[in-house]
């Protein structure tokens, strides 16, 4: 699947669908497996995409150079998306192919990708010997309602996870913010009113901090405070800044993505974004 990827967004309300699939993924992912959620929009419409996020610690994994992309098209279909009732369905469709992939030895659920109507499940594997037929088979004796897609493909990079499920920076930054609106918006908040919202950003030395320092004053800034905290050596040094701006998700991260991009530029990294919510 040739796909661009040109504009990167995540809301509450367009992923809240998915969280049920990322449920659904966990039971029967190792214990501890990290699922997050993105939504981002390409070239034909929206996409979501669920991905196992512990995973990128240990990719590529050397014992477990194929990839499994499958899954099936659904006709019970909305915006590219399915409708309540579909993914129940689709579920029973995942959880009937990671039985089958479990019984080729050790794998690694990577994620799932749903995007026009269709909805693919990815698996990093050591052994493809008969796969393809019984994930073939599965589906005509099973799913026959459905037009299934099994593509399974030598990746010893795993290019499939680092290159296009799991996020990149930007992406991140929408996921980040996210959850904080998530949160203003239980505490009742509407997103609708400028606040104060206070920015944190560390350096090395204090010319690296001085000079942000008066790029943000430039841009409306105010300085809060300075920071020194001895325990830390590489970047002992921060700076408090706050100015008044809207918190949609994408105002904020806009800005919260500019601010690490200018923290970089001067030989410093930002550490995140507060505010209060308003009701």
């Amino acid at each position: 699947m040739n796909i661009t990827r040109y504009l990167v967004f995540c809301t509450a309300i367009c992923t809240a669908f998915d969280v049920h699939a990322q449920s659904s993924s966990k039971k029967n992912a190792p214990k501890e497996a990290n699922y997050e959620v993105y939504m981002a929009q390409y070239e034909e419409g929206a996409g979501s995409t669920i991905f196992n996020d512990d995973l990128k610690a240990v990719a590529p994994v050397s014992s477990q150079p194929f990839v499994v992309i499958t899954g099936v098209k659904f006709k019970d279909c909305e915006n590219g998306f399915p409708t309540e009732s579909g993914f129940t369905q689709l579920y029973g469709i995942s959880d009937a192919v990671k039985a089958v992939i479990d019984k080729q030895g050790v794998n690694s659920p990577a994620g799932t990708f749903t995007y026009q109507c269709e909805r693919l499940d990815y698996y990093y594997i050591s052994d493809t010997v008969g796969l393809r037929k019984q994930l073939l088979d599965l589906y005509a004796q099973q799913f026959s309602g459905y037009e299934p897609y099994v593509n399974i493909k030598p990746d010893k990079d795993w290019d499939a996870y680092l290159k296009f499920l799991y996020p990149n920076e930007d992406t991140w930054e929408y996921i980040r913010n996210e959850k904080v609106i998530m949160n203003l918006v239980e505490n009742g908040d509407k997103l609708e009113q400028p606040r104060r919202v206070d920015h944190w950003i560390y350096f090395k030395t204090e010319k690296d901090l001085a000079a942000f320092e008066v790029y943000a004053i430039q841009h409306g800034f105010k300085t809060e405070s300075r920071i020194k905290n001895k325990k830390e050596k590489e970047y002992p040094l921060g700076l408090q800044i706050y100015r008044n701006d809207k918190v949609s998700l994408d105002e904020i991260s806009q800005l919260t993505i500019l601010l690490k991009k200018q923290a970089v530029a001067y030989a410093g990294y930002y550490d995140g974004w507060e505010t209060e919510a308003v009701k």
